[in-house]
């Protein structure tokens, strides 16, 4: 593969379990579990908000573009990961490494913008009750959706195709469990500096306006919350927003610390770990969490169990 005057790596080799000979094995196992997990807990949420008309509201209509994103976001990583193991093949191809780059990136920050929608929701539902349905009409709530992918796999095209025109000329082997950009961008032999720049300005430009938002809808959801005279009445208040701000403080605060923080040899691990959490671990949980602390999706569960068993 020929850029410019330079021969180019066609093909990069991702460490993976390579860094942990004696959990491969372990590391695997866990691996599949959290996608399987990842995969039945979401489809079983959108089925449920599919089948069940208590759920098609605005809260449930972004819970499953959430669901929909978590299953997009979980399957850009873990089968290759999963594959690594049982292949024994660490390859992944340069065009197949600069796509699983840009569907991670976008995917990353469609969930930004869907987390802000759904705040945005909690706020209209608490802060103006009666007009709620006016509000959040299914205009209203389309509109909101597709801005948040829109965005999201606009935002970092540029960056991909700047990356994937860069040269690699000498060192391939990615020290991680995918293509992750920061470890990507020191691979390079080009001056990645302004790509580098470029990255952090936009993404955390983009990430502050989201968390701006959130942070907004939530002063005033708890400013109204206070107001409440009934201590059980602001708790129930309250816990509508649970599962959100657990989501929320989850992602920002791995996906803040991967970006803002450079690689070194002492955070590699660290970095890998967090890296890893937010792209694995947090599609796995969202789920779990709505599940757990959501009585509407427990209800419509044992609803579609008990006619399932009553068949």
């Amino acid at each position: 593969m020929q850029r410019g005057n330079q021969t180019q790596v066609t093909e990069f080799i991702i460490r993976g379990f390579l860094d942990y000979p004696n959990l491969q094995v372990l590391l695997f196992v866990v691996f599949l579990c959290i996608y399987l997990i990842t995969l039945m807990g979401n489809l079983t949420i959108l089925t449920l908000i599919c089948i069940d008309s208590r759920l098609h509201t605005p809260m449930y209509f972004f819970l499953s573009n959430l669901g929909i994103l978590d299953v997009c976001l979980s399957s850009c990583t873990l089968p290759k990961m999963l594959s690594i193991y049982l292949m024994d093949d660490n390859r992944i191809s340069f065009v197949g490494c600069m796509t699983q780059l840009y569907l991670l990136m976008s995917f990353t920050g469609v969930e930004f913008f869907l987390l802000t929608a759904m705040a945005y929701d909690r706020y209209v539902a608490i802060c103006n009750p009666l007009r709620y349905s006016v509000i959040m009409n299914k205009r209203l709530c389309a509109l909101l959706s597709l801005i948040s992918w829109v965005i999201g796999f606009l935002d970092p095209l540029t960056q991909s195709l700047s990356i994937s025109y860069s040269s690699f000329c000498g060192h391939n082997m990615i020290d991680h469990f995918f293509c992750d950009f920061q470890t990507i961008m020191q691979l390079s032999c080009s001056d990645t500096s302004s790509i580098k720049l470029m990255m952090k300005t936009l993404n955390l430009s983009l990430a502050m306006v989201s968390l701006v938002l959130i942070l907004t809808s939530y002063s005033y959801i708890i400013s109204s919350i206070l107001k409440m005279q009934s201590v059980k009445g602001r708790y129930k208040v309250f816990s509508t927003c649970s599962s959100h701000l657990t989501i929320v403080t989850m992602y920002y605060g791995s996906a803040i610390f991967v970006y803002l923080t450079p690689i070194s040899e002492s955070t590699r691990s660290v970095h890998k770990l967090l890296d890893t959490s937010y792209s694995t671990v947090i599609p796995m949980m969202n789920p779990i969490i709505y599940s757990l602390r959501n009585k509407d999706i427990k209800a419509a569960l044992k609803k579609g169990m008990e006619g399932r068993t009553g068949s």
